[in-house]
């Protein structure tokens, strides 16, 4: 099978993986965009990846998918091998090699495309077959997505000479570390640049490995790749905005003929109220402010559920980022829920959706403790002199117990070091940590949270009175209010399921226990509920 026929065969089978029901196109194009087809033959396939975490995932979460793609396109069993081959880091490349993949329809019959083993290699190969040179209408049996491959294989050669220019000026890793800095045109006053946020010393754990790739692939090629915009969300303190800084360093370090503008959706209205006071001095006010950010070739956007309500600045930003997105430059944004929970008109949630969208979950134990020993290892290099230390012991207990907001471990770990120092001991024990961190945190083991609280976030999150909650009444939304809170009253509190139902008008044990399995199954399944879950808890810890 030649070069053009291969690419051909690979985009037929990414196009069959992403129709079956259930796929994530989003995050199907993102990694089978670091994917390229090597060999393939009657019964085996061959691709290499551009890292280890690429391969390893795919043959984790996707390989499947792609043999049960090759036996319904060509009616046959294939083994898949997947090699690393860095050589091809480049996410452009690979993301015009890939046909364009749209998403199917939710309904959408996984065996359509081939009806019957028999038909099916006989399809496969005649939809790849090289157009025939006859005419003006000689490739017109072909459909776009494959034409589109076809043309990208031809001139992969000009984008591999172009890419070995670019990489004379620019050495591309697999985790990118800034470089000499030179100073960007000015075109916008802008926050000063930390260098505290980068890829390097971003923490990795399965939390937020996805969205840590993503914004690498980006970095590495702003407004080349499908992810535009590239939406990263997860709730406070899991270190979104870490990320996107980071590619704002990593840009502006290594490509610094590139300008980045950087802005919080909150600083973004302010500036926006600023113009309209100045407009009545300067007619431009409003034309100067959308020029900001009209020229720059990277714009991010942090925070951006804070324009929820600000018809005027959203639909401004909306302009904004549509003339962006289509003359191919890179927008990047963050907010604390995912998109469709953002409280705006469908159509910007559908903007936000149309590229790449990966959320950040809360960090896992491994990767608190990755995070204190790397605030260790920092604290130790600023504090040279210092004989402060935390055990392993003591490491392990703030990871266990602290909430899952990163600034707050990090200002625990400094809370403990200072009482250290101020103490003069060089060691400190479980019980004087316990003691010290009682009310650090704004969540987690360590606040005592009591049912009443959690009866209390739930009649605000959900408008139900306590009589309600507590009550008979059987209304949808009331007993759904009332299966959540008994939910978060067993996971939080860990009590007994009779002692809920106490608190909920006297309900039996088998009531309560059939709330909580109910929401539990919910919550394993739905995105939705666990931010349902996650804000009610928030609210909780305000209390």
């Amino acid at each position: 099978m030649d070069g053009e026929q291969l690419i051909c065969e690979w985009g037929r089978i990414c196009a069959k993986v992403v129709s079956y029901s259930g796929v994530d196109t989003a995050q199907v194009n993102a990694f089978f965009s670091r994917l390229q087809p090597q060999a393939m033959s009657e019964g085996f396939l061959m691709l290499t990846a551009d890292n280890e975490f690429i391969r390893n995932w795919v043959e984790t979460h996707y390989v499947g998918l792609v043999k049960q793609a090759l036996v319904d396109l060509n009616g046959i069993e294939y083994a898949v091998l997947i090699e690393v081959d860095p050589s091809q880091s480049n996410p452009a490349g690979n993301m015009a090699a890939m046909p364009q993949m749209a998403s199917a329809p939710a309904d959408a019959d996984p065996s359509e495309e081939g009806a019957s083993a028999n038909q099916a290699p006989q399809t496969a190969r005649a939809e790849c077959e090289p157009p025939v040179q006859s005419g003006s209408g000689a490739a017109a049996s072909l459909n776009p997505a494959v034409m589109s491959a076809l043309e990208a294989a031809r001139e992969r050669a000009m984008r591999s000479a172009a890419a070995q220019m670019s990489a004379e000026r620019v050495e591309t890793v697999a985790v990118p570390a800034p470089v000499e800095q030179t100073a960007p045109s000015a075109v916008v006053e802008k926050p000063r640049r930390s260098s505290a946020f980068t890829f390097e010393n971003y923490v990795i754990g399965d939390s937020n490995r996805v969205a840590y790739s993503m914004a690498v692939s980006v970095a590495e090629n702003p407004g080349g790749t499908r992810m535009n915009p590239l939406f990263i969300y997860g709730q406070s303190g899991l270190g979104k905005t870490h990320l996107i800084r980071a590619i704002e360093n990593y840009i502006e370090a290594n490509m610094p003929h590139l300008e980045c503008v950087y802005v919080d959706a909150a600083s973004f209205v302010n500036q926006y109220i600023d113009a309209g006071a100045e407009h009545d001095r300067n007619k431009q006010s409003y034309r100067n402010f959308q020029n900001k950010y009209e020229q720059a070739d990277v714009m991010l956007l942090d925070d951006v559920q804070q324009l929820q309500g600000k018809k005027q600045t959203l639909d401004l930003f909306f302009q904004i980022m549509n003339n962006r997105i289509e003359k191919g430059y890179q927008v990047i944004l963050s907010a604390d829920r995912a998109p469709s929970n953002i409280d705006m008109d469908q159509r910007y949630i559908s903007r936000f959706n149309s590229g790449g969208t990966f959320d950040i979950q809360p960090p896992e134990v491994e990767t608190k403790l990755s995070i204190i020993r790397n605030f260790m290892r920092d604290y130790e290099d600023m504090n040279p002199e210092s004989t402060a230390s935390l055990s392993d012991e003591v490491q392990n207990y703030i990871a266990e117990n602290s909430s899952s907001n990163i600034r707050e471990l990090k200002s625990a770990v400094t809370k403990v070091l200072a009482s250290i120092e101020a103490f003069e001991n060089d060691v400190i024990g479980i019980a004087d940590v316990r003691r010290l961190l009682e009310d650090h945190f704004s969540g987690g083991a360590m606040k005592k949270t009591t049912i009443e609280d959690i009866q209390k976030a739930c009649e605000e999150y959900y408008r139900v009175s306590h009589a309600d909650l507590v009550g008979p009444k059987r209304q949808r939304d009331i007993s759904y209010a009332r299966k959540m809170c008994m939910y978060l009253s067993r996971e939080m509190l860990d009590i007994p399921f009779a002692q809920v139902g106490l608190a909920f008008g006297d309900r039996d044990h088998a009531t309560v226990m059939y709330a909580v399995n109910d929401v539990e199954s919910r919550f394993t399944k739905e995105r939705a509920v666990q931010e349902e879950v996650e804000t009610i808890k928030k609210i909780i810890r305000n209390i």
